[in-house]
């Protein structure tokens, strides 16, 4: 008898070293679907999937394919027996071009005599196709290091696609993406709809979920809570089904009254040419500000320049009235800036090492004794403490960050940059990948921090996000500031992306 579902888990059990990550969690998705998988940051989504592609081997639990029970035990089986992943996660091998990236593990080949050399012509053709299955139509042959991080994850995309698979499992697949770009997906997911295709779709963005899903799986501290038609669930249902109660004003209140002025940045302009050109903004005591602005419009790019990362070839910087150089992040560090970047895998933790050490990293020249010794007991205090403040889930200090989920290692990143007492704070995407309830947490954080008489620049692509949080917004267009919006009246989606848009 044939089965109604393209893919079932039932049962599936998965434990780590004092965490149990799944606790007898089921899936049932229908072919020609996309079934959304929602739950907060350490629900267990990621880790359901890796169990299904086979990166993680479950302790207890069985797999389903067109009603037949089968066993995956690595992702090259995985994809063999018809399944692809694009994961949240990117793992670039930036140092070759887009089509080695694409074909990496399956390149095509012909023989030259008794040797089997790769067809080169063959992998960039193909490449070139799969590309514009997704819209983009960059080179194959470029370097992926040269891409934005939306257009690797497009490469992501275009290579799941290209297995021709049953079932494809969609991690936070928009999460680097604009909106052009992430539209481009959505008509790439209709058509694989139409062709019978099976999609595991992983968003924190209910706006998304609301528009392409057909069914919904809710998951909680690694249990299954049930399964619905998207259609019949709101987004205060999946909410309140995500954290177990009611979430309200998940922005809070902008009661603060700004100080005075402690960044000043006058006329800066890129080394590049084609980068930020001119750029003049200040920042005010206890003020949260935003830079909104379209996909290239050199946001990063500014405040990398800002934090010492790349080089300027003109303008002026003042900290507290004071002219400073920056020439590198440890000028920007003295000058008391900090920086959380957007690519959290990429630049933000150091995935290897324990959570102790990604805190602690920005205070170890503070607690040192007798010039060079470490003093491990003052350390451990300190973030212990910043375990309890912003309540990251993990067993202990010395666990590794990179088994910890996307948003509690967002939160121990913030920890490192409170912990080394910044007065200004630059948040590029601060929430990116990060879940309803852990968002509303980091942004009280942000209002604590901004309480406290800190400052803060955020980056933000998420519009309600940019607004919400914002007390004024610059927006950027092509490398330069288009518009200071300064009244709360005035905060408007049509505003914003009037100004992002002036060429």
């Amino acid at each position: 008898m044939a089965s109604e579902y393209k893919l079932e888990l039932k049962g599936v059990s998965k434990s780590f070293p004092g965490i149990k990550a799944l606790d007898n969690v089921q899936l049932a998705v229908r072919p020609g679907t996309v079934h959304a998988l929602m739950g907060e940051n350490g629900a267990g989504k990621s880790t359901l999937m890796k169990c299904l592609f086979g990166i993680y081997k479950m302790d207890e639990g069985e797999i389903y394919i067109d009603g037949e029970k089968t066993v995956i035990s690595d992702p090259d089986e995985a994809m063999k027996k018809g399944i692809a992943m694009v994961h949240q996660e990117l793992q670039p091998v930036l140092a070759r071009s887009v089509a080695e990236n694409m074909f990496l593990g399956r390149f095509p080949c012909h023989r030259i005599g008794p040797l089997k050399v790769i067809d080169h012509k063959k992998m960039y053709e193909e490449t070139e196709k799969w590309l514009k299955e997704v819209n983009m139509d960059f080179d194959p042959k470029a370097q992926l290091g040269t891409l934005s991080i939306g257009q690797m994850q497009s490469v992501e995309i275009a290579k799941a696609v290209s297995h021709d698979a049953k079932v494809i499992i969609f991690d936070e697949p928009t999460s680097s993406l604009s909106e052009s770009e992430a539209e481009a997906l959505f008509k790439i997911m209709h058509t694989l709809k139409e062709k019978g295709v099976a999609m595991i779709y992983i968003s924190h963005k209910m706006d998304e979920i609301k528009r392409i899903a057909d069914d919904v799986t809710i998951m909680r501290d690694g249990t299954y809570i049930g399964t619905w038609a998207a259609k019949d669930l709101t987004i205060e249902d999946i909410i309140t089904k995500m954290v177990g109660h009611e979430l309200t004003d998940i922005y809070p209140p902008k009661d603060r009254t700004p100080g005075e002025v402690v960044l000043e940045v006058s006329g800066v302009s890129s080394i590049h040419e084609k980068s930020f050109r001119d750029v003049s903004f200040n920042l005010r005591k206890g003020e949260i500000i935003g830079f909104g602005g379209l996909v290239g419009a050199q946001r990063t790019e500014l405040m990398e320049g800002l934090f010492g990362i790349r080089h300027l070839s003109s303008g002026e910087i003042k900290v507290h009235g004071k002219r400073v150089k920056i020439k590198s992040p440890r000028d920007a560090m003295n000058a008391g800036i900090g920086m959380i970047t957007e690519d959290r895998r990429g630049t933000g933790i150091f995935g290897c090492l324990s959570i102790k050490d990604n805190v602690g990293v920005s205070v170890y020249n503070k607690f040192l004794k007798c010039g060079f010794v470490l003093d491990h007991k003052k350390i451990n205090s300190v973030v212990e403490d910043s375990i309890d403040k912003l309540n990251i889930k993990t067993p202990s200090i010395r666990e590794h960050i990179a088994n910890l989920s996307g948003g509690n290692q967002q939160k121990v990143i913030v920890s490192r940059w409170l912990a080394n007492d910044p007065d200004i704070l630059i948040m590029d995407e601060p929430t990116r990948g990060v879940d309803v309830g852990a968002k509303h947490e980091i942004y009280e954080i942000m209002k604590d921090i901004a309480n406290q008489g800190k400052a803060i620049i955020m980056i933000s692509s998420e519009m309600a996000e940019l607004l919400g949080m914002s007390d004024r917004i610059y927006v950027m267009c092509n490398g330069r500031i288009r518009g200071e919006i300064t009244e709360e009246s005035e905060m408007t989606q049509e505003n914003v992306m009037r100004y992002a848009t002036q060429f």
